[in-house]
This record gives structure tokens, sequence and C-alpha cells, in this order.
């Protein structure tokens, strides 16, 4: 049984964290977050720590691991700019690192975090459970060997409402921007299975991010969005679309175990590292320039 801490427990994605780390059948031993209505704990681990201020969270890390009861993994679902400093604070404790998307604003961090975890000897695993959903598992296979260069369409719209703009993901400078906090994902995935960015073309504004992507096997238009002026139709929810040669990509089931299987790869050792989040990381940087 691994113990685990986990930093940013109110964050949206924080009890898909805390179900995967019951789910493997470990323990989690210790919580950092400044809100403290966090009950849905008291389902799976009531017992564990709980801090609202990172020194004491940073100190009880430290006095755990010179008792012998060190933390194994820090899991991470705080705000998108504060995962940079949270993953150092993780990995000099010595613990290996879980985090949630994007894992850093800058790709100049990547090579810091490199050093840190041979410093350390610890590991950054980042969440990039798309690559393990089945249709992009076939997708990757499909197009491997192809040589046909493809046309791609993606939109999603997922519409916010007027807290939006006053919560840190309505901030560029600590969320990174629309393309950051809710394409990075798609971004990714389609790079994984088409291959690298050759050229990009990008218009941004306050509540959308469209483009052009041209990578090795495909050429991606896309279409991101937070505006509901842009949904298809009346109803207010997230509407998405792949359309790869003009065939629309059924994607809407097998996303409800996606963390529980990333804890189990990266508990074997199979987690996505530092090489494999930095291309990403690089392209929704300079589109955040446009």
């Amino acid at each position: 049984m691994k113990r685990f801490a986990l930093i940013g427990a109110s964050g949206y994605i924080a009890p898909r964290h805390v179900e995967a780390i019951k789910h493997t059948n470990n323990d989690l031993v210790a919580c950092l977050d400044p809100y403290d209505g966090i009950g849905y704990l008291d389902k799976h681990f009531p017992n564990s720590s709980y801090f609202k201020e990172a020194e004491r969270f940073d100190r009880h890390l430290d006095r755990l691991r010179r008792k012998g009861k060190g933390v194994d993994y820090v899991s991470i679902c705080s705000p998108n700019y504060l995962h940079d400093s949270h993953i150092r604070l993780g990995l000099r404790n010595y613990c290996n690192v879980i985090c949630e998307k994007p894992l850093v604003l800058k790709s100049e961090h990547i090579e810091s975090l490199k050093n840190i975890e041979k410093e350390t000897g610890k590991k950054v695993n980042t969440i990039l459970q798309l690559r393990l959903h089945d249709t992009i598992k076939y997708l990757k296979e499909k197009y491997k060997s192809s040589n046909t260069f493809h046309n791609i369409t993606l939109d999603y719209i997922t519409p916010r409402g007027l807290w939006y703009d006053y919560s840190w993901k309505g901030d560029i400078q600590k969320s990174g921007g629309i393309a950051t906090n809710i394409g990075i994902h798609f971004f990714d995935m389609l790079t994984y299975i088409f291959g690298e960015v050759k050229e990009f073309e990008a218009k941004n504004t306050e509540k959308s991010s469209k483009g052009i992507l041209i990578l090795k096997k495909a050429t991606v238009e896309y279409n991101l969005s937070i505006d509901s002026a842009d949904l298809p139709g009346e109803e207010w929810k997230p509407f998405r679309c792949i359309k790869i040669d003009g065939e629309e990509l059924e994607f809407s089931d097998g996303f409800t175990e996606l963390h529980n299987l990333s804890y189990k790869e990266i508990l074997k050792g199979n987690g996505f590292g530092l090489d494999e989040v930095l291309p990403s990381i690089e392209l929704v940087e300079k589109i955040r320039q446009f």
C-alpha cells in the first residue's frame, strides 16, 4: 500500500483522484487546501490530516519522512499557475508526483523539474488520460503506419457563466487561457496520434481560441470556446465534435474510469512524464501569444 498526499482537495477534479487512490487500494494521509469544507473526503479517508497552509503541510511531510512514514506520492489538483511550485514541494519532500493538466504553464519549467527529478530520484507523472481511452488507442494503432495526410476538425464548446471571469480560470496569467485550460488534452491527443506540429495559426479572444495546426500527418482546424453563443443548439451543455476526413469520431463514453486507469499505470511505472507532456506545453504556450 502506497501513502498519498493531495494538494488542491477542493478542486473540481480532486474527487476523481481521491477515488483513484481508493480504487488502487492505497491510503491518503494528508491534504492541503485553503478551503476547509471538504466533506467528500469522509467517504474514503476520514482520518487524512488536513492543512490550509502550505508551510504546515510541507513541515508535516518532512516530519513523516523523518519518522520513517514518508509519503510516496503527492497528487496535485491545484490551480494551473501553482502546479510548478507544488510539484517542486512534492519532489523536495522526496515524493513522486501525479499532477493534473496542464503540468506547467511555461515550457522552461520542464527542464528545471528534470533537474530536481535527478537530484531527488523521484518522478513527475502527468494525467494524459485520453491516451488511455480505448478509442484513442485504436486510432493510434490505425494511423501508426499510415502515409495518408488527413483533415481533422475539432469543436469543443463548454459554456461558462459569469463566475468564470471572477475565478483564477478567467485570468490568463493563472490559467494559461482557453487553449491551455480546455484544449491541452485534445492537442496532446492529436499530436500523439498524428505527429508533431509543423506550423500553426491562432486567434484568441477572452472566450475562445481558434486556429489551424499543421501536423506531420494531418491538418487540424480547431474551435475552442466557453461562450454559450457558440453552441449549436439552445441547450446549455458542453458540445464536443471531432471529425477525421469528414467522419465524426464517437467519443462520448469511456471517461469515468480513466483516472483509475491512469493511477494503475503510474503505480506500475508506466506513467507519462516530463518528456511526454513537453510538446503540448510548448504548443499552447505559443498559441497564448496570439
